[in-house]
């Protein structure tokens, strides 16, 4: 007597499927996606020409722009606000005092004096090794965030009165953070070379700025690989006081 799983099936029977056929058969499925997605790929996508990163670059473009008209309305309204506030507002010497150095701390208002600017660039498109040492990888050639993250926080630690990022004005909830090769700043865009402006004691500046080991280790690849590095002096400077908003965003608990 034959094996039922030999028994060809007659007409009205209906067909059972194994799980091994099952599997066979998404396997060749997957390889045949496998070959249209290779040959798609093949046919020449050129991801430096790509439209959908066209137009994503082009909305990061637009979002940038709106936001830097978005702030400058929001510094109109912020001078018309103070000026009606500064009229009749009951307050004695003493607070407005008060007031005056609270919004200098903040970094509300302009701040002028002695200072300098730091400008980081990335490497030339050509660049090459100094003698001595091994040859760059991609990451050795560009500006980072911890390399603007180190300028920021020495020349805070030398005591400056107020720091401009490209033209922005830092607050205590300002956050330098880099995607790529590109600095996101309080909603706007900026790419290299990148300015750093501070307001301070430029002895004390630049004595800070000599001191930071995370520069130290920066000058090594400025030395090697040509990164761009230039402090300018000014005698006189002024920084504008921030004009964005003020509104914290936090986590909240999901009920």
């Amino acid at each position: 007597m034959s094996n039922s799983a030999d028994t060809p099936e007659g007409p009205g029977r209906t067909t059972r499927w194994r799980p091994v056929r099952v599997l066979t058969l998404a396997v060749f499925a997957l390889a045949g996606l496998i070959f249209v997605t290779s040959f798609n790929t093949a046919k020449g996508t050129n991801i430096r020409t790509d439209a959908s990163l066209l137009r994503l670059s082009d909305l990061i473009e637009e979002r940038s722009h709106k936001n830097a008209g978005l702030d400058e309305s929001t510094a109109a309204l912020r001078s018309e606000v103070d000026g009606l506030a500064a009229r009749d507002d009951g307050s004695t010497r003493a607070e407005d005092a008060k007031l005056a150095a609270l919004e200098a701390e903040a970094g509300t208002t302009a701040v002028s004096g002695s200072g300098l600017t730091v400008t980081l660039n990335d490497a030339p498109p050509n660049a090459q090794a100094a003698p001595g040492y091994p040859e760059p990888q991609a990451n050795d050639l560009v500006i980072h965030q911890q390399d603007l993250q180190a300028v920021v926080n020495a020349l805070w630690q030398g005591g400056a009165e107020g720091i401009r990022v490209m033209d922005q004005r830092l607050i205590s909830t300002s956050a330098v953070r880099c995607v790529g090769n590109t600095l996101i700043l309080q909603g706007r865009v900026y790419s290299p070379p990148y300015r750093i402006t501070a307001v301070g004691d430029r002895g004390k500046l630049t004595r800070a700025l000599a001191a930071s080991p995370a520069i130290q280790n920066y000058q090594l690849y400025v030395k090697a690989y040509g990164l761009g590095w230039k402090v300018d002096e000014h005698r006189a400077v002024t920084l504008p006081g921030y004009s964005g908003t003020v509104d914290l965003h936090y986590a909240q608990p999901v009920d």
